[in-house]
């Protein structure tokens, strides 16, 4: 049966940034597709909540409080998943942080700040869970990348050549791990209405952003959850090195 294909069942999945927003959401899905769900984030409050909607739901889930752009905390995150479960089937590559300024008043703080869990921390946990996936022969690696990855954005030059880099990373990722059966992937969103991205939504160019979007609306959290799912099952298993947008239509427009 197709649907069967999207099951997740038996399959262990980390997902950071799992607090809140995007990384919530696809949490929340992978748990009822039938993983066990890994949450990861630096904020302990937020993930305790995550993880009692899971449970409450009759998921499995495990809470690892880490921050991305600390390397030690990489090798926790791996040990701890490993220790509980055994094996790493998912990767989802979600925490994200952004520093907003006009390229020519950019602070190196700033800069910083961003590649440095965006792109930098993104690679190396990579590479951890890789090293394991190898060992079995199997993985299923999803980035959360951007419309940064593949457009220009205003004031956001960190975040674009982060998730620029996460974008080129996919590739070359997809081309060495291959032949592991490793399938790594990104999902661009488009405007998608999260505590990241409230600031925008707010300001004058949020009304923009609605008028600009074909279908009209900002993304929720759960128009990226399926396509999630979707790369982390075994119906997305012929599909690596790419970037799917999911935008409403955004770059459709031109």
């Amino acid at each position: 049966m197709i649907l069967d294909r999207f099951s997740l069942v038996d399959k262990v999945a980390i997902v950071t940034g799992a607090g809140q927003g995007l990384g919530e959401a696809i949490a929340l899905a992978m748990a009822e597709a039938g993983a066990k769900v890994v949450l990861s984030s630096r904020t302990l409050s937020k993930l305790e909540l995550v993880a009692d909607r899971i449970k409450e739901a009759g998921g499995t889930a495990l809470i690892i409080q880490a921050d991305v752009a600390d390397r030690k905390d990489h090798e926790k995150i791996v040990a701890t998943t490993l220790d509980r479960w055994g094996q790493i089937d998912i990767l989802v590559n979600n925490a994200g942080v952004n520093r907003r300024s006009p390229p020519e008043e950019y602070l190196e703080e700033d800069w910083d700040a961003v590649v440095n869990t965006n792109l930098k921390g993104t690679f190396f946990l990579t590479q951890r869970v890789g090293r394991s996936m190898i060992e079995r022969n199997y993985g299923k690696i999803i980035h959360i990348a951007s419309l940064a990855s593949i457009t220009g954005i205003p004031d956001i030059p960190a975040y674009t050549a982060a998730k620029g880099g996460l974008g080129a990373l996919t590739y070359q990722l997809a081309i060495n791990w291959a032949k592991y059966h490793i399938n790594v992937n990104s999902i661009c969103p488009g405007y998608i209405r999260t505590p990241l991205t409230r600031s925008v939504e707010e300001s004058d160019r949020g009304a923009y952003i609605v008028n600009r979007v074909p279908m009209g609306r900002w993304g929720e959290p759960e128009d990226i959850a399926g396509t999630a799912v979707f790369l982390a099952s075994s119906a997305s298993d012929f599909l690596t090195g790419q970037l799917i947008v999911v935008d409403g239509g955004w770059m459709a427009g031109g």
